[in-house]
This record gives structure tokens, C-alpha cells and sequence, in this order.
């Protein structure tokens, strides 16, 4: 399946992202992490897209959308980009898909806008992160090479930083990796990602962190929560919680043996993402 690129003028910034046809049906958008990019759900869009009109948002300052200013680089920011995207598009409900950051973003739309959002997957993060996994984050993009020599190099960080990727065939892995980096006119290749990210402002808006508890308590629609049975962001207590808070979240799904965070083309994870938007 090809998806087809768009772009759109959002917050005076050009940002991308793919759509997988069929515009007849329900919206659904899924939203990537911190480090990744609107391809991260190629492998899942074929599988939702016979029932969903299925898009895949590049986040400012990854991918193919422009990079922005250094302080805006923050859940706020990236939630009004959603939510003017989902306004110019005529959007009236969407269903979110969020991996990670991905799923701060879509739990800040959801608690602000909770009667456009038909329903919700959270992949592996909660209102509360688990202070070990951001300081894992921290440390491999803070020292992460600017550039590399050739796409098995940029396949290997991720098998060395992404222990997911790890049993990842290498075809595969490349396949994956390769919408991560550009190449440059010395023939070396470089992050799609504005290095602004990895040094992330410490004071205004970035140093006072967001209570996400009160936006995820506001959300109304129904919500699946898929976590990585071996993970350092999202631990069990807060998924419990979370069940604990919001009623409609009857559904959390371990996916064994991974970690932060899982593809999503596991066949727990898979499998009980189908079931809940077929319900």
C-alpha cells in the first residue's frame, strides 16, 4: 500500500503527512514518539485501512515537516498542531493512535476535545512516566552520532538503543530506519530530526511539566491501553491507575517480552487494536 504525502500550513509551520486513502470512512491519526516519524505505522496502516480513512502525522521538527522554534518543541505546542490539522481537514470526530509522545499528544486532544474523539489506543505511556525510561531516552539521543556512513550504521544504533529492534530481520530493520535519516551532499547520512529535540530547553514552558492526570481524566471516549510488558516508561502501577480513573478503559493488553515500545504488529497488540475499533 503508498500511501500519498500532504502537507498542510499549521501554527506557521509546513508540516507532513501521509495519507492512506479511503476518505469515505471514519478518520483515524496516528501520532509517533519522540524520535520518530509518520512511517513508523506503515506496517499498521494496511491493516486498519478497509474501515478507517487512515493519516500519519509527522510532528513538527520530524520527518518531512519543518523544524520550529527550539521552545516550541512541547506537548502544548504539539497539541494545537493536531488540533488545527484535525480542524482544517473538516474533521468533525477522529479515532487517535498514539505511540509514546505520540499518545501525551493524543491524550491532551482527547481530555481538551472529548466530543471529537470516537476512540483511543494508547501504545505504551501513561499520564505518569517512569523517571528510568526518560533518563534511557535522555541519554542515547543526547549522544546519538549527528551523522553515519551508511544505512546499516543508522541500523545498528537503533539494535543498540531500541532493544525491540533487536530480533528485527535485517531487511526489515533498514526498511524502518531508512525514513529516519537524509542523505547530505557529502554522501554521509543525517537525522530527518531537528537537533533542537535532543536539547530540549530547560527553562519557560519546558522546565514545568503538564499534569497530564487532569487532561486524561476529561477523556470520554473509549480507550485501549497497550503496554510493553518489559517496560521502562509505562510502569504496571500507572496503567492499573489509569484503569482506576477512566471506566471506559477496560482494556490493558501486555505485550510479552518487549519493551518501550511495542511495534503494534505484535499479535497481542494487533490483534486487540482490530477488536477495538470493530466493537
Amino acid at each position: 500500500m503508498i500511501a500519498t504525502s500532504q502537507f498542510a500550513t499549521i501554527n506557521g509551520l509546513r508540516l507532513h503527512y501521509l495519507d492512506f486513502g479511503n476518505s469515505a470512512k471514519s478518520p483515524l491519526i496516528s501520532i509517533h514518539g519522540l524520535s520518530g516519524n509518520a512511517h513508523n505505522f506503515d506496517g499498521l496502516a494496511p491493516h486498519l485501512v478497509s474501515d478507517y480513512h487512515v493519516i500519519s502525522l509527522d510532528v513538527r521538527g520530524r520527518g518531512d515537516s519543518q523544524w520550529g522554534p527550539a521552545e516550541e518543541y512541547n506537548q502544548t505546542c504539539y497539541n494545537s498542531d493536531l488540533a488545527t490539522l484535525i480542524d482544517q481537514l473538516g474533521f468533525r470526530r477522529v479515532t487517535l493512535i498514539g505511540t509514546s509522545m505520540g499518545g501525551m499528544i493524543a491524550t491532551l486532544y482527547a481530555g481538551g476535545y472529548p466530543e471529537r474523539v470516537e476512540r483511543m489506543v494508547l501504545n505504551d505511556v501513561g499520564p505518569e512516566v517512569d523517571p528510568a525510561g526518560i533518563k534511557r531516552i535522555t541519554d542515547y539521543m543526547s549522544i546519538a552520532p549527528a551523522e553515519f556512513a551508511s544505512l546499516a550504521e543508522v541500523g545498528e544504533y537503533y539494535r543498540e538503543n531500541y532493544p525491540a529492534m533487536r530480533r528485527m530481520p535485517e531487511q526489515e530493520l533498514l526498511a524502518f530506519v531508512k525514513w529516519a535519516v537524509k542523505a547530505t551532499g557529502n554522501g554521509a547520512l543525517r537525522w530527518k530530526m531537528d537537533p533542537a529535540i535532543r536539547n530540549v530547553p530547560r527553562s519557560g514552558s519546558a522546565a514545568r511539566p503538564l499534569d497530564m492526570w487532569v487532561p486524561y481524566a476529561r477523556i470520554t471516549a473509549p480507550v485501549l491501553l497497550i503496554r510493553g510488558a518489559d517496560s521502562d516508561i509505562l510502569a504496571r502501577a500507572t496503567a492499573e491507575r489509569m484503569r482506576a480513573v477512566l471506566p471506559q478503559l477496560t482494556t490493558v493488553v501486555e505485550v510479552p517480552g518487549v519493551g518501550h515500545a511495542p511495534s503494534l504488529l505484535e499479535p497481542e497488540a494487533l490483534s486487540a487494536i482490530k477488536h477495538f475499533l470493530a466493537r
